[in-house]
């Protein structure tokens, strides 16, 4: 007779697998839980002790780890040896195996959870059971996920065995989840002894949804969420509405998401092409919208918007009459969205605002056979700690634009000029190969909505051209890092032109 051991933490559809596996005429070994549930379902159950003749010890810590366990899944039915041994130290064979984990992830994402739950979740038994089932596929049925129990009935049912393409596959699945449960317990540890740059990095992503494509329609693709949602992610955003999101959907959403997390006033980022095209803020979202929209007519259609309040039908109406690839809010009013809603392929977004800012885990970028790994650019430095370098100190209107330009800038792809005044931006300079290109796309672009206009630098003037330039053009006042071998020059041009200049220490290049 055929064996199959079961023990499981997730208990769905369990109950009736087991029946079908009874009904093929195999008998069942199980522990704990799962046996008292098989029990009561009236499914006739042998304990682990009496396969194995060992009591349960220490809380169940002990209790598979034993060769008539081991053994029986180990064990090759096509070599004569490995045969004669089970019959030598009276093992039998089990040829399937049911198990998923202790509810380690689970466990850990509670709030308040202690070093010592969390250590008690991590499952010893189940892992080895796994790993010994699936090294063994070529004779053992191996399962950790309910959605293939149908599978393995229906080839029961059908051929009496399962397939060996089915056992393979099966197995497979087992060595990702294992390795998947163990990357978790791995970076919880490794967390938690603050080690900072560990030999080895051991990531987990769960797969959230299958792409038509990539950057370009001959490139497939996919999106992975981490195994521990964040919660204010692109990867957390519940679709209201609209067909599903693209790969340059993703992360062009991405990418606002970063913007508008710098601003706690109402406040809605436009962004095009992993830059933002208009950054607004006002006394509501309506205003802000409006401001947002002024700063690029042109650019902001097909883009993508995010708003950091509740959209309302106000501001709705001024939406709906632009072509949108997605916007992302906290909520959506039931008759704004029901106006949106009337563009079918609009992608209507809901993410919890609330935990804007609690997200400090690092960040990681492929590159070919590698992955880099940084801190989050969550650095933001205050105007008072603000170097006045220049003869002229900004006044309190330009104070307040040249702190609205900082946020915005280190946002845009370097080399990053920003063009704006304390409200919105009027002219961005994105991912130019000299900075002074930067400086005179961005004031182009600004060049009719220059009242009250400062210009912001993610990093420091290497020659004072941009300083001459951005006076020449009507800026009176700058912010950017410091830090050039040549700051001198571009501080004797801004006093030359009376433009006052601040230096904020810190620079922000993007990538």
């Amino acid at each position: 007779m055929k064996r199959a051991l079961i023990s499981v933490s997730d208990k769905t559809g369990i109950v009736e697998f087991t029946k079908g596996l009874v009904q093929q005429g195999i008998e069942i070994i199980s522990t704990g839980g799962t046996k008292k549930a098989l029990d009561e379902a009236g499914i006739a159950t042998l304990a682990i002790d009496e396969v194995t003749g060992f009591p349960e010890m220490m809380d169940g810590r002990v209790k598979t780890l034993h060769p008539k366990i081991h053994g029986g899944l180990l064990g090759r039915r096509d070599l004569a040896s490995h045969m004669d041994a089970m019959k030598e130290h009276d093992i039998q064979p089990i040829d399937f195996v049911c198990v998923n984990l202790y509810p380690f992830k689970e466990t850990i994402s509670k709030d308040g959870v202690t070093e010592e739950e969390a250590i008690e979740n991590i499952d010893i038994g189940g892992p080895s059971m796994l790993r010994s089932a699936a090294k063994n596929f070529g004779s053992v049925t191996v399962v950790v996920d309910p959605k293939d129990y149908a599978i393995i009935l229906s080839e029961l049912k059908e051929n009496q065995e399962t397939t060996l393409a089915t056992r393979k596959r099966l197995a497979a699945k087992v060595f990702r989840h294992t390795a998947a449960y163990d990357a978790l317990i791995a970076d919880y540890l490794t967390k938690a002894v603050d080690e900072a740059e560990p030999e080895k990095l051991t990531l987990t992503y769960d797969l959230k949804q299958s792409l038509r494509y990539g950057e370009n329609s001959h490139q497939n693709a996919s999106f992975y969420q981490s195994a521990i949602p964040v919660p204010f992610s692109i990867a957390s955003a519940k679709q209201l509405h609209g067909k599903e999101l693209s790969y340059n959907n993703i992360k062009d959403a991405d990418a606002a998401l970063r913007i508008i997390r710098e601003f706690d006033e109402p406040t809605v980022v436009a962004l095009k092409h992993m830059n933002p095209c208009g950054i607004g803020s006002g006394k509501t979202i309506s205003e802000a919208y409006q401001f947002a929209y002024e700063a690029d007519p042109k650019s902001i259609f097909g883009g993508i918007l995010i708003a950091n309040r509740p959209i309302d039908l106000k501001t709705a109406e001024e939406m709906h009459k632009l072509f949108l690839e997605i916007i992302v809010a906290p909520d959506f009013d039931q008759e704004a969205f029901d106006l949106l809603a009337t563009k079918k392929n609009l992608r209507l977004m809901q993410l919890d605002f609330d935990q804007m800012k609690e997200d400090n885990s690092p960040e990681t970028v492929s590159v070919l056979g590698g992955l880099l790994v940084q801190d989050q650019d969550l650095v933001t430095e205050v105007s008072d700690s603000w170097e006045v370098v220049t003869d002229r100190t900004p006044t309190e209107e330009e104070l307040k634009a040249l702190s609205f330009a900082w946020k915005a800038v280190k946002h845009v792809k370097s080399n990053a000029i920003v063009v704006a005044n304390e409200r919105q931006t009027v002219g961005i300079g994105a991912g130019q190969m000299n900075r002074v290109g930067s400086v005179e796309i961005a004031l182009e672009q600004a060049k009719d909505k220059m009242d009250g206009a400062v210009l912001a630098s993610d990093a420091y003037f290497p020659m004072d051209d941009s300083v001459e330039y951005a006076a020449n053009h009507g800026i009176k006042a700058i912010v950017q890092p410091g830090g050039s071998i040549r700051d001198k020059d571009s501080i004797a041009m801004a006093n030359k032109y009376g433009v006052a200049m601040v230096f904020t220490g810190g620079r922000h290049f993007r990538h």
